[in-house]
């Protein structure tokens, strides 16, 4: 058992990352856990959680504290009438589908892996986003059919399997097709529901009965981590909203490629 000090020294910091992760959630569109989740893994290292299971615990753990996070979030940029809802109609099947087959697929796969994918991610988005072109488009009309089941399974499935609420490749995809980075943000906040319901169910079930899971444990899923850090998100989501509103499209690009760079060094740091 660690020292008490400790132990109240990194709940304050699970308390902190709430906050964070909530403010993220309204600025970028995010549900958070590409914060969440390294902060997560480094708590669940001092409480001795085994390695085997330690990632997984954090990103199914994330995915519960997002569902609330982005439903508020979600709710707050809907009054502006900044969310896309008829993509978020045509995702409503093949996104939760693609999050169940990452629940599927991380309890096969190593914690590793998982750092290393989304690390390698986070650096190609973020410079997407610093030298942001008007010739780096697909085209401007974004397509439907088979073309928009595929990429909504897609951002289901590595959303799900890092534990974020899918902002991050939801913004890529929209602006890809010229969507406006206001729009693609308010819209990624509906995208994270998508996500992160389906992906806490599925984490439950993908850790069932693991004989290292931390105490107070549902599957992949601490629910102690998520009471401690859940009310902080829903209190400042809502100021992160206000705040993309009030940029412009080059500052918001500018801020979501450095919240992603430094998002990849804390995965590259919890790899060695």
């Amino acid at each position: 058992m660690p020292p008490l000090s400790d132990i109240l020294i990194f709940s304050a910091a699970l308390i902190a990352a709430g906050g964070v992760a909530g403010f993220l959630a309204g600025l970028f569109g995010v549900g958070g856990g590409a914060i969440l989740v390294p902060v997560f893994y480094q708590v669940y290292g001092l409480l001795g959680v085994p390695d085997s299971v330690r990632t997984h615990v954090a990103v199914g753990t994330s995915l519960a504290v997002i569902v609330p996070t982005s439903i508020r979030s979600f709710n707050a940029h809907r009054r502006r009438g900044a969310v896309d809802m008829g993509l978020l109609r045509n995702w409503l099947v093949w996104i939760p589908l693609g999050t169940v087959l990452a629940s599927v697929v991380a309890a096969s796969v190593s914690g590793e892996v998982l750092r290393i994918v989304f690390m390698t991610l986070a650096l190609l988005i973020a410079f997407k986003m610093f030298f942001n072109r008007e010739s780096w488009r697909f085209g401007t009309e974004m397509p439907g059919g088979a073309a928009n089941a595929v990429a909504g399974g897609t951002i289901g499935l590595l959303s799900g399997l890092m534990g974020i609420g899918g902002g991050t490749l939801c913004n890529l995809w929209m602006t890809l097709w010229n969507r406006s980075v206001h729009q693609s943000v308010a819209t990624s906040s509906g995208v994270g529901a998508l996500i992160s319901i389906p992906g806490l169910f599925g984490y439950v079930w993908a850790g069932w009965g693991n004989p290292g899971l931390p105490p107070f444990s549902t599957g992949f899923v601490n629910w102690i981590t998520v009471l401690l850090v859940i009310p902080l998100t829903l209190v400042v989501a809502p100021l992160g909203v206000r705040l993309a509103h009030a940029l412009t499209r080059r500052q918001l690009e500018v801020g979501f490629g450095l919240f992603l760079l430094v998002v990849a060094i804390r995965f590259f740091v919890s790899l060695f």
